[in-house]
């Protein structure tokens, strides 16, 4: 992949995808493709394919997918298959059938089984049962892996799969009913603080930016109220000193590792630069592969594959550092400043109890994090507040 090579990021305007398009462009790669779903529905086969016809890109980065935390993952569970399948299915195909030289398909750490060991490594996929509350999303996303495996087996592409941790950075989901749990505690200490403090024009702000449940910034006093408590930011009950409290889904005891979006964008074009499948496949069988790429061949028995098994060649992204959902929410509420109360609401999910990367394949291939989470928490709240990137992130991103 060279700077003048044709890049097709799907998903671009999303937290992935908009990262790793700024991070391309700041590394000098100008000739980029980026569609949004208005201009392309990449759950439509044959737009898709009129797509790869007319641009015809050297190389892909698939990061379109239907995202969301626990309540929307089990809310939505015949959307989250369905599209993220569909996408999958349409993006990979076309790339194959129009020669793409090369495709990053990203998933998600959530493909691995819910008692799986810590820390989670590629090995462990298929090992036992996922979590329940996003098993379509995970089982969407193994097929992912499946499909870029099984393609690259027999047709001898170069689509390589690899498993973020969970991301956090700008242009992230605040949408509290379905962001992730770091954007959404972001979002919520910030409107508990700014209740604590009768900040009433930082409330419109936030909700003219960013409506909830249909209810901006212009609503009635009651009806904001009304909906800040619907999603666990209201009075403290008994208080008599007007304090105010934030629910928190669950126990606070899970524990979850979190990568700054712009690092896990700098660790996929590392990758793109530099790791072909072939570099996550036995030694043994780099060579039988290098041969079934330059035929082609669709019978793969008589070249060697079916002797060895190959599987979990993807590569896990993340840090291999790990916090409670209960540190982290405290993190949060010093870093904003927020003096209520953190309810954790006991009766609602907890999801996976920990869920912590083994990077050992990522490091061995020569890419490492840097922002650790208490400069990322602060740097995605001045990100929220309306600071430049370029100036909070000065003094963290070495392009």
């Amino acid at each position: 992949m060279n700077k003048n090579s044709k890049i097709y990021i799907a998903g671009h305007k999303g937290l992935v995808g908009s990262a790793i398009w700024k991070t391309l462009k700041s590394k000098g790669y100008e000739n980029l493709i980026g569609k949004t779903s208005e201009n392309l529905d990449l759950i439509d086969a044959a737009s898709v394919k009129n797509f790869f016809a007319t641009e015809q890109p050297e190389y892909v980065i698939l990061a379109a997918a239907r995202v969301g935390g626990i309540s929307a993952n089990n809310n939505y569970r015949a959307q989250f298959i369905y599209e993220n399948l569909m996408i999958q299915n349409n993006v990979i195909h076309y790339a194959y059938l129009y020669d793409v030289k090369k495709l990053l398909f990203l998933g998600s750490t959530c493909i691995y089984p819910r008692e799986t060991p810590q820390p989670m490594k590629e090995e462990f996929l298929l090992t036992s049962p996922l979590e329940y509350t996003n098993e379509p999303y995970a089982i969407a996303k193994i097929a992912g892996i499946k499909q870029c495996e099984s393609y690259n087996l027999q047709y001898g592409t170069n689509f390589v799969s690899v498993m973020p941790t969970n991301l956090y950075g700008p242009n992230d989901n605040f949408d509290l009913e379905k962001s992730h749990v770091l954007p959404a505690l972001i979002r919520k200490i910030h409107l508990g603080k700014c209740l604590e403090e009768k900040n009433w024009k930082a409330i419109q702000y936030d909700l003219n930016k960013r409506p909830i449940d249909g209810v901006d910034g212009n609503s009635d006093k009651k009806e904001i109220l009304t909906v800040l408590e619907k999603y666990g930011i209201a009075p403290t009950p008994g208080s008599m000193h007007g304090q105010y409290s934030v629910e928190i889904w669950g126990t606070g005891t899970p524990s979850r590792e979190f990568l700054w979006s712009e690092e896990m964008a700098d660790a996929c074009i590392f990758i793109m630069e530099n790791i072909d499948f072939e570099d996550v496949i036995p030694k043994e069988l780099k060579d039988v592969f290098k041969k079934n790429k330059q035929k082609k061949s669709q019978k793969l028995s008589a070249n060697g594959f079916s002797k060895t098994e190959i599987r979990n060649t993807h590569i896990n992204i993340g840090t291999g550092k790990d916090i409670s959902i209960s540190q982290l929410a405290n993190k949060i509420k010093a870093t904003i400043g927020f003096k209520g109360n953190l309810y954790f609401n006991k009766s609602k999910p907890d999801g996976t109890l920990q869920k912590l990367t083994d990077v050992s394949k990522l490091h061995a291939l020569g890419w490492q994090h840097q922002i650790e989470i208490d400069d990322g928490i602060r740097l995605l709240y001045n990100w929220y507040c309306g600071l430049k990137e370029e100036a909070v992130l000065e003094r963290f991103i070495q392009h």
